[in-house]
């Protein structure tokens, strides 16, 4: 029995998706901004998007991310409030409110302290394309 779960425990240890870190795609992560965030965050991602007004809390400027963090990009804050692990209730609901738009493919991304995150591919995507953005 012991043999099983310590099989199984070593399987998903090494599955694909811990063992593979990704850069993200940036190209991708800036249409999807373009398509899902820019109502809010605005095209320029400085938080000025045309609904910023009729939020409870108003939009990030997402490009001065890196330098209120000591000019470190903060990979893992990033990750879980996009994915919804770090919930911001801005207009009665968590961001992002499209809730399983950012589901899929598993991806892999590492934090600023080096550690793996678990996600999605489209947030992966996304903090690639925020990275390229910082003041």
């Amino acid at each position: 029995m012991f043999r099983y779960i310590l099989t199984g425990m070593s399987a998903l240890i090494l599955s694909p998706a811990w063992a593979e870190q990704s850069n993200g795609d940036a190209a991708a992560g800036a249409a999807l901004f373009a398509q899902q965030c820019a109502v809010c965050h605005g095209r320029d991602a400085a938080g000025n998007g045309p609904m910023a007004g009729a939020l409870m809390v108003q939009p990030s400027d997402l490009t001065s991310l890196r330098s209120r963090n000591d000019d470190t990009f903060p990979t893992a804050r990033v990750v879980y409030r996009i994915d919804g692990r770090d919930p911001l209730v801005s207009h009665g609901s968590p961001m992002p409110i499209w809730g399983e738009l950012f589901d899929g493919q598993d991806a892999a991304i590492k934090a600023e302290t080096g550690q793996p995150i678990l996600t999605s591919r489209p947030v992966v995507d996304l903090v690639a394309y925020l990275e390229t953005i910082q003041d």
